[in-house]
């Protein structure tokens, strides 16, 4: 009994030593991290990406302040400063200006550089940047062109995380990693196909991965002679952490460094109920329903009339129903098709009637679709989505097409095709499962991977040492040309020796010829 009784004392000792060792292996969350953001684009689907993110820390306890064009209120420890005034928004554009201005982002690269130096101007220019000391703990930004953008991490001396909406770092990604993806496997995020397959794939591929990143870097340079600036006076930084909008079923597999987190999908939200019309529309609909549009960058009804002719005139005649985001004043449509200036798209792609979706190929609502497992007709407009829709077609989950030469017969086959071939249907549903088996959710991450780097000082070592090397060491030009110096060496010693053992034997023969001349 005393016994009994001793180790029972014994237990809350016991038990405290096991808590404590337990617990000095589990990490400290950053607990009310005070977080700067920054905004550099006027895309919504930028904007999307940017503010999902926010919303994971800010609902993890932290404090966010965020400068944006799209502006939504203050809230609990959530501040934002509104930049509408000197960035551009994307939003409801015409077809053709926007094709016209963004249809060849190479020919704009000097113009984006400059447009992100603007907003990095304005932002510094605030007074919460003002002066150096500050207490916020990590800064959050999404890289555009200009090294500009990581100025506010060196001012306040404090960790970088980028933030990027797009599955891959293109012509940055060697002064943001240290590393360059190999242009024979990863295509640019400008390109027009999704894996460079062919020679010629490759071979344009790795001609415009040089020639933006020259163009770039001569824009910048220029920029910083012509109107220098506080910031290109010092160094840039390269982050410690980078989120990505990426994932396997939207992106081929390829090498990536150890500090870039692929968050894809992480703006998907838990679905609300359907309008009730729009509900009762899909639910009388006895052979499923078709879902267009192109998103909140270009207005449908800003298409060329004979484009919307074929596309009405074609949807006329199949037999599902038709949901059309449709912008601007209704005009006649058929019997099938029902039109709103705007629709709760994620909520009806889920919708186990919806068949089919019509898209422009943003990022956002691909994921929205592979979430739902529905199949694709792309019609790619500039950037990111020609490769976007070209991946699903590599899927085997969607058909692309040109806005500009389709034809009434040519719309209406491919939707057929992609309605009535159970295929389609099929590998998007496979694509779908693909897409929500992840051992963390892209918000676990976010919340995981930002307070990582709040709690080991900028986490230096996720960073590639590639970032030490110079680029002719980086691409191993100095080895290269010792190598050639001593192939040109070893060449050189051959020659001379060929040379003094060919005279050696041309005089034993002169010499020979001459001596038997005399004994003759």
């Amino acid at each position: 009994m005393m016994a009994l009784k001793s180790n029972t004392m014994y237990l809350p000792l016991f038990l405290i030593l096991i808590y404590t060792f337990v617990g000095s292996w589990i990490p400290t969350p950053a607990e009310g991290a005070r977080i700067l953001a920054v905004e550099t684009v006027g895309g919504k689907s930028h904007w999307n990406f940017m503010s999902s993110i926010l919303r994971v820390l800010v609902d993890n306890g932290h404090n966010v302040t965020v400068f944006t064009p799209f502006t939504d209120g203050n809230r609990e420890n959530y501040t934002e400063v509104d930049t509408s005034m000197v960035s551009e928004k994307l939003l409801d554009g015409q077809l053709t200006e926007l094709m016209d201005k963004y249809g060849d982002l190479k020919a704009i690269i000097g113009e984006m550089s400059v447009m992100s130096r603007i907003l990095c101007n304005v932002v510094y220019e605030n007074k919460i940047l003002a002066n150096t000391r500050s207490d916020f703990d990590v800064v959050l930004i999404e890289p555009l062109l200009s090294e500009c953008v990581s100025y506010p991490a060196i001012k306040l001396n404090l960790p970088l995380i980028y933030v990027l909406p797009l599955p891959t770092l293109g012509i940055i990604e060697r002064k943001l990693t240290g590393d360059v993806s190999n242009p024979a496997v990863v295509s640019m995020n400008i390109g027009k196909f999704g894996i460079p397959k062919t020679l010629a794939q490759r071979a344009i591929n790795c001609a415009d991965l040089i020639y933006c990143t020259v163009k770039y870097k001569f824009h910048e340079l220029y920029s910083q002679f012509t109107e220098p600036q506080e910031y290109d006076l010092y160094a840039p930084i390269p982050p410690s952490l980078i989120f990505v909008n990426r994932h396997f079923t939207i992106e081929p597999a390829s090498s990536i460094s150890s500090n870039v987190v692929g968050i894809g999908g992480i703006h998907l939200k838990a679905p609300k109920e359907l309008p009730k019309d729009v509900l009762q529309f899909i639910e009388k609909s006895p052979h499923g329903v078709v879902y267009l549009t192109f998103g909140s960058t270009v207005k449908v009804a800003s298409l060329p009339e004979h484009i919307k002719k074929a596309f009405i005139e074609s949807l006329a005649q199949i037999p599902q129903r038709v949901l059309l985001k449709y912008e601007d004043e209704q005009e006649p449509m058929p019997n099938n098709v029902m039109t709103k200036n705007w629709l709760p798209q994620r909520e009806i792609l889920l919708h186990p009637k919806v068949k089919l979706f019509i898209s422009h190929g943003g990022i956002s609502g691909l994921y929205e679709a592979i979430d739902a497992g529905v199949p694709v007709l792309g019609f790619p407009l500039f950037g990111d989505q020609p490769r976007n829709i070209d991946n699903l077609v590599n899927a085997g989950m969607a058909i692309s097409m040109d806005i500009l030469t389709v034809t009434k017969d040519a719309f209406l086959k491919n939707v057929l095709e992609l309605l009535n071939n159970e295929k389609y249907s099929e590998n998007a549903k496979t694509a779908s499962k693909i897409f929500k088996d992840r051992p963390m959710s892209p918000e676990n991450l976010v919340a995981y991977w930002t307070e990582y780097v709040i709690r080991h000082k900028g986490a230096p070592h996720l960073k590639s040492h590639a970032l030490n090397l110079p680029w002719y060491q980086y691409y191993l030009l100095d080895l290269i040309a010792l190598i050639l110096v001593f192939i040109i060496f070893v060449f050189y010693i051959a020659y001379k020796i060929f040379k003094s053992i060919s005279k050696l034997f041309s005089k034993d023969s002169r010499h020979t010829k001459s001596t038997k001349s005399k004994s003759e």
